[in-house]
């Protein structure tokens, strides 16, 4: 069973959606910010369950408060391409506070070179902003590029963690 809820934040209202596993406990598998290239929208047949998400709300709520630097959360595993997995594996490796550049995520997943292209795109398919911390990834000039959610957001994020001051 699909569920969703509203959440809100200080980047917007987020939606979350996700599959209830065994004992009510759900399975996110996404996170979408209003405006968001590529966002999710709610579908016949979802069902509205806030309370099935209040584990992720809470984990969110600590996240921007500063209180959190990881999320510990039940995530889809099988959304996206295997190419895509990879490179959303190591974008959950990218530490709180941090930055990484393209190149060296293409690098960590054995894409180097032409492959910088295909992994900025697998990261802008990523549907889980802000658990996912794609908002990590910088140019290797050190610039901020491509948020699906708004470069806005994406600094606001960087902010939050103390990367940019």
């Amino acid at each position: 069973m699909t569920v969703y809820a509203y959440v809100d934040g200080p980047l917007g209202e987020m939606l979350l959606v996700g599959r209830l596993a065994p004992g009510g406990r759900v399975v996110l598998r996404s996170l979408s910010l209003p405006g968001q290239k590529g966002a999710v929208a709610v579908e016949d047949g979802w069902t509205l369950a806030p309370g099935a998400f209040e584990e992720v709300a809470g984990q969110l709520r600590e996240y921007f408060a500063g209180e959190r630097e990881r999320f510990e959360l039940s995530v889809d595993g099988d959304a996206g391409t295997e190419f895509q997995r990879r490179v959303w594996r190591a974008l959950e490796e990218v530490p709180y506070g941090s930055t990484v550049s393209y190149g060296e995520i293409a690098r960590r997943v054995g894409s180097a070179g032409a492959g910088v292209r295909a992994v900025g795109t697998a990261i802008g398919r990523n549907p889980l902003l802000v658990v996912r911390p794609c908002h990590r990834v910088i140019g290797a000039d050190g610039a901020l590029r491509g948020y699906a959610a708004g470069i806005e957001r994406k600094e606001r994020l960087l902010g939050l963690e103390g990367v940019l001051v």
